[in-house]
């Protein structure tokens, strides 16, 4: 059995109105909606890489934990059509910063969902369940 490998990802939250909202984009081909990740960087702790993602991805900055809140499994196509198994670790980012113009806007479309309706649009069951358990925190 081969070793999953780890990506970093955000969680882009803000409060509207004491409702919780996470910011999702959509993959580039497939177009399926998802967090923002990427793989680790030499030299570059596992919250910068989330961050990072997070504006290069979705064009948002703020706070990101110092610890992940959690992980999800997944999985990687890789252009050469093979499926490598991943964990997805998650730093929650709260925004403060939302980019009119950011590297991959070209590439993905953003939307903020209330934080109990993202489950519901997500096709990939390891981060359907992470949202839907981050969302019941906030009940």
């Amino acid at each position: 059995m081969t070793r999953a490998l780890i990506h970093y990802a955000a969680l882009p939250i803000r409060m509207v109105e004491g409702i919780p909202q996470v910011l999702l984009i959509t993959s580039r081909e497939t177009r399926r909606w998802i967090l923002p990740k990427g793989r680790p960087k030499a030299k570059m702790p596992a919250r910068n890489v989330a961050a990072q993602e997070a504006y290069e991805e979705a064009g948002v900055a703020g706070h990101v934990s110092v610890k992940p809140i959690g992980e999800f499994p997944s999985i990687k196509r890789l252009r050469s059509g093979q499926v490598v198994p991943i964990r997805v670790r998650v730093y929650l980012l709260d925004v403060k910063t939302e980019l009119e113009e950011w590297p991959e806007k070209t590439e993905r479309e953003r939307h903020w969902v209330p934080a109990r309706e993202a489950p519901l649009v997500i096709s990939e069951p390891g981060l359907a369940d992470f949202l839907a358990h981050f969302a019941s925190l906030w009940v």
